[in-house]
């Protein structure tokens, strides 16, 4: 077995297309070894494909524009979608079956402060027709972070990515009214990405060919097995709970079965970032995607 690293920028059920490349011995059909970790506070995934410590990350495409935008060619290439749309939820205190985008506005709502969550909540909110800053925003930090303060009582509402909210629901917290990926629709949400030397190797092509097998299984398997067999990497989720986020994302539709980051999807991230203000220039595919390797 050749051992590959793969290092997650934020680790939950949302990523499940790579997390099951370990859980459902995709990888291990191929001869790969995962050895996983998820990149500490405050630091990009991309620092460990520079130091040699990771050779695939899951990533965003965001991460490209950064760079791009400091004028700097970025390390990275996204070769591969994981996500191909937004994965957060809005919990609030009571069910509401009558909820509307506007109950938000004079809310108070435990968020992220920055980055691609609050990029898309922003223009997801757009989308709605309302006005994000009339919303009392509360942002205590990290997913885990803002997870606590609304157990702790902060908030009329909550925007967390799965199964965070399944499991608030599972526990009589919170009851999900929402999802915004509906409201922006398909987009480059989450990626992996490498070098550009690391994909033309053996070990990349040995990757592509479990990663498009798990994509299939995504969509075919039922979400309890999914989820049974994911349950090691989830110790603190409820295995029921993790079925249901499971179940609830391919219903979404964010792990489409083709591996290819799209044109169209690349252009409504594009969107997104140019609408908050993010993004000095539209740039093009090729200085951020490249094709995934091929299987042979």
């Amino acid at each position: 077995m050749t051992q590959i690293n793969i290092q997650f920028t934020l680790f939950s059920a949302f990523y499940s297309p790579v997390i099951s490349t370990m859980s459902g011995g995709f990888l291990a059909e191929e001869g790969l070894e995962p050895n996983w970790s998820v990149s500490p506070p405050g630091v990009s995934a991309i620092a460990a494909l520079e130091d040699g410590s990771a050779h695939v990350i899951q990533s965003a495409l965001s991460q490209g524009f950064t760079s791009l935008d400091k004028g700097e060619t970025p390390l990275a290439v996204h070769f591969a979608q994981v996500n191909e749309m937004d994965g957060f939820f809005i919990t609030g205190r009571e069910p509401d079956a009558d909820f509307t985008w506007d109950k938000l506005e004079r809310s108070e709502v435990v968020c992220f402060k920055s980055g691609q969550p609050n990029a898309m909540f922003r223009y997801a909110c757009h989308k709605a027709g309302i006005d994000y800053d009339k919303i009392i925003t509360i942002n205590p930090g990290g997913a885990a972070d803002i997870d606590r303060a609304f157990r702790d009582g902060q908030g009329q509402y909550v925007q967390q990515q799965g199964p965070f909210p399944q499991q608030l629901q599972a526990d009589g917290v919170g009851h999900i009214v929402a999802q915004v990926g509906p409201l922006i629709g398909p987009c480059g949400f989450s990626s992996l990405a490498a070098t550009r030397e690391w994909l033309a190797t053996d070990m990349a092509k040995a990757f592509m060919r479990a990663y498009r097998r798990t994509r299939i299984y995504m969509n075919e398997a039922p979400a309890v097995d999914i989820a049974r067999a994911e349950k090691p990497y989830f110790p603190d989720i409820d295995e029921d709970v993790l079925a249901d986020c499971i179940a609830t994302y391919q219903q979404l539709g964010c792990w489409t079965p083709h591996v290819e980051i799209t044109h169209p999807a690349y252009e409504v991230t594009l969107d997104v970032f140019e609408y908050v203000g993010a993004l000095k220039q539209r740039y093009a595919y090729e200085q951020i995607c490249t094709a995934p390797p091929p299987d042979d």
